[in-house]
């Protein structure tokens, strides 16, 4: 019997422009390799269908920037995909978009094909702060493509926004904040910036051009916690905040420790015990699945305990928290937290308090 896999995640590599702080995989787009990446997925899915049953309850578009696609392009994949998934499971699909790629017939041709959410990465209202990320839209641009989203009938929309921005003022990221809210989207991400290898951001980190100050970031994060509660919005995961019901179903699978399956150059899949990596790298993606290979780059196999790991990382990082029993060898660790007033304990579980989410990191390595 095939097994079935409710949660599909499909890679799209593609950027008008690729920003200095992304470590995704990524590269410009090309219009002469796109036809090939688009065929290449959809023989992905075949093959993968050989062995298994795609019958998503969640699908998401990642990047990169899947809004880069034109509209042609689009009806092509997601076409393809409708007609070889069973659907019928299907409870939402997230499409991430940059708001310079956003129009009214893209959007509407979206919400015909069955897209039910938007990601739209924002990333701050301040024109010089935008420069400084990089980024090819303007904020008014981006407001502009948030009325598009609702003409179009989306009605599930997240934003997002990053803050500890290089020259960033706490000023500058209320003012984020507060212009957020005032646009009504269901779900905000507000995500602290790092310094990934890889990116032109960390060469410059690393020459000292930039600093990060943990400090400063964690009254950034108690800022968005207050500003965000207060406007309704619930901290269901450290960065993620979403009117009650529109937390992204996607992520907390993710987030749960559920199998996924991943397409494109760079995507990871989990299926029990097994994980891989596919090649990231579209020219080789695309030569490998051509040649009825397996584009695969890394695997590995992780085992009940590293995955109990997971879970109790990820796991501490949401509102739910975890289960005491995957804890049982920590009940020190997990007494000292509370009296600090950094966990709380309800019956079963272990989450962290308000005051715990501003040291997510310290406590999730001590307890994982």
């Amino acid at each position: 019997m095939l097994n079935s896999y409710g949660h599909l995640y499909v890679h799209i590599p593609f950027c008008p422009k690729v920003c200095p702080y992304c470590s995704f995989y990524k590269e410009a787009s090309d219009r002469n390799k796109t036809a090939a990446f688009l065929d290449a997925v959809l023989a992905e899915v075949d093959r993968r269908m050989e062995s298994m049953t795609l019958r998503p309850r969640t699908i998401f578009f990642g990047g990169g920037t899947p809004s880069a696609l034109s509209t042609p392009q689009l009806e092509y994949l997601l076409g393809g995909l409708r007609s070889r998934l069973d659907l019928s499971r299907l409870r939402e699909w997230t499409i991430e978009m940059n708001p310079a790629t956003v129009s009214l017939e893209k959007a509407i041709l979206l919400r015909d094909l069955g897209v039910n959410r938007i990601s739209m990465g924002v990333q701050s209202w301040d024109p010089g702060l935008l420069l400084t990320l990089g980024r090819v839209h303007s904020a008014e641009q981006a407001r502009r493509s948030f009325a598009i989203l609702r003409e179009a009938g989306f009605d599930n929309v997240n934003l997002d926004l990053i803050f500890g921005i290089p020259g960033q003022t706490s000023r500058q990221w209320e003012e984020s904040l507060r212009a957020t809210v005032a646009l009504g989207p269901e779900h905000i991400a507000a995500y602290c910036l790092t310094y990934e290898e890889d990116t032109a951001y960390f060469e410059r980190f690393a020459k000292g051009e930039f600093v990060q100050d943990e400090n400063f970031d964690a009254d950034l994060l108690e800022t968005t916690m207050d500003i965000l509660g207060r406007a309704g919005y619930g901290q269901y995961e450290i960065s993620n905040h979403a009117r009650p019901g529109r937390e992204c179903r996607h992520n907390l699978a993710y987030w749960s420790g559920r199998d996924y399956l991943g397409l494109g150059p760079s995507a990871f899949s989990t299926v029990g015990e097994r994980r891989w990596q596919n090649i990231p790298d579209t020219a080789a993606y695309i030569a490998a699945i051509a040649q009825k290979e397996w584009p695969v780059g890394f695997s590995e196999t992780v085992g009940p305990r590293a995955r109990r790991m997971e879970r109790v990382a990820f796991g501490l990082r949401t509102r739910r928290g975890v289960r005491r029993s995957w804890l049982v060898d920590k009940e020190a660790a997990i007494r000292e937290f509370s009296d600090l007033g950094l966990l709380e304990t309800p019956p079963g579980r272990v989450r962290l308090s308000p005051k715990g989410r501003l040291l997510a990191d310290s406590v999730a390595e001590e307890l994982a």
